[in-house]
């Protein structure tokens, strides 16, 4: 017992020091946190000052980090190029090679690259990611049957297309993504060649994704192919993709213009080059100019563009989808040179489909246009009451004619009176009939059916 109070006597007292010298406590406690942090402080500090130092291409110690193929090391890099991702949409094989030697490629340059197939990939969360992540995406895609995508790249072609022409995804939805395009197709089949290849540009440019280079196009025939074979075609454009990632490498935004004097680049961080990289750097330098000119039209038409629409302005939307969907109409007819002449319009009601409306109670007029009794007009002579617009306007139900100059249509409402067995046309492509002759013919028709409830 006495050990035990001997005991809480010794700590009762310590305690109460601590208690009567808490001052003294809080204030050392206080002198140490704030020591800790200045140290942190300088530490950190210092170590920014040396990657700087490092970074600088001009600063001998950032000298050390460069590799003798004249691109900077991956800690140089991190700020400019953080990789390459190479999609490809392959049917036969092809363009999965070419994938794989361009990932070779790249590798010899010390940079990270992953080879993806389109097939097994995201689009909506894989490109997403690749906005803010600083790599280089590089799309390989054949043009399969009829135009269409391989069936490994189906989706990511449908996807990509839906979202750069669905004004509810916002135009600058890819904005930061840098990428480039190699298309595989025949010149044999002038009406589809390269066609997905083309595409998959144009979706990546409305959706404000930035070119690195302009999209080049691999040709499997033989004799129009620019160099000889589509292998060729690969190896020319994969050395003009290479140089172009080492200028990338070097956060330069544009190659050297080869206008320099006595061998010396006047741009900083850039060693002499022979005549002919001068040569070669001038092409480029067009190049980029007409890209850069085209990114940044991309980014107007985005910036314009709100990424919420209000309804009463989905009518202008539309109006403006169907126009450049016909000026690329034009230019793939344009690009397509030997391309038959488009046969004579033909009528919109085929005799099967003329048979079948007339059993549904349709007047034809002409090769588009009806006319049929309504089953509240049919009510009203009957006595037995009109629809609304007799309710709420006045309107005799018997008075009112249900007719369309236009049996075509490219919507299914619930309600339609046309039983969803009209032909559908989102635009006009049918001979056409004369106004005055669909006017006559719609009321005489109409009256026609009238008189049958006489007597």
């Amino acid at each position: 017992l006495d050990v035990s109070m001997d005991t809480w006597s010794y700590f009762h007292t310590c305690l109460m020091s601590m208690w009567l010298h808490r001052f003294y406590i809080y204030s050392a406690v206080a002198f140490g946190i704030s020591l800790w942090i200045v140290i942190q402080f300088t530490t950190t500090r210092t170590k920014r000052k040396g990657a700087k130092s490092h970074g600088n291409p001009s600063s001998p110690e950032g000298t050390e980090y460069k590799l003798g193929n004249g691109c900077a090391s991956p800690q140089a890099l991190e700020a400019h190029v953080a990789g390459v991702k190479i999609f490809y949409g392959s049917q036969t094989g092809t363009a999965k090679r070419f994938a794989k030697a361009l990932a070779e490629a790249v590798t010899s340059l010390n940079l990270p690259v992953e080879v993806i197939n389109m097939g097994d990939c995201d689009p909506e969360d894989g490109l997403a990611e690749e906005t803010s992540s600083r790599n280089i995406c590089v799309f390989l895609v054949a043009t399969y049957i009829d135009g269409q995508p391989p069936e490994s790249a189906a989706w990511f072609c449908k996807w990509l297309e839906e979202a750069a022409n669905d004004f509810r995804v916002g135009k600058g939805f890819l904005q930061g993504l840098r990428y480039a395009v190699f298309g595989l197709g025949n010149s044999a089949y002038v009406d589809h060649y390269n066609t997905v290849g083309r595409r998959m540009d144009r979706w990546l440019w409305m959706l404000s994704a930035s070119r690195i280079m302009t999209r080049a196009e691999g040709d499997c025939n033989v004799a129009q192919s620019k160099h000889g074979s589509i292998e060729a075609d690969f190896e020319a454009w994969k050395a003009k993709f290479l140089t172009r990632l080492q200028v990338l490498c070097k956060g330069e935004k544009k190659p050297c213009s080869g206008k320099c004097k006595k061998g010396k680049c006047k741009s900083s961080g850039k060693q002499s080059k022979e005549s002919s990289d001068h040569e070669h750097g001038t092409s480029e330098h067009e190049n980029t100019e007409a890209e850069e000119l085209s990114e940044t039209s991309s980014e107007e038409e985005a910036g314009s563009t709100e990424s919420v629409i209000d309804v009463e302005d989905l009518g202008n939307i539309m109006g403006h989808m169907k126009k450049a969907k016909r000026e690329q109409e034009l230019q793939e007819g344009a690009a397509g040179a030997g391309r038959k002449e488009e046969a004579e319009r033909r009528e919109m009601i085929t005799p099967a489909l003329r048979e079948a409306l007339t059993k549904q109670g349709y007047k034809l007029i002409g090769s588009h246009s009806g006319v049929k009794l309504c089953r509240w007009t049919k009510s009203m002579l009957r006595g037995r009451g009109g629809c609304y617009k007799h309710t709420f306007y006045g309107i005799e139900s018997h008075r009112c004619m249900e007719a369309t100059p236009s049996l075509a249509c490219a919507n299914k409402c619930v309600f339609c009176w046309r039983h969803h067995t009209n032909p559908v046309g989102t635009e006009w492509r049918w001979k056409m009939d004369q106004p005055e002759v669909i006017l006559q013919e719609a009321l005489e028709k109409h009256q026609n059916m009238i008189r049958q409830f006489r007597g």
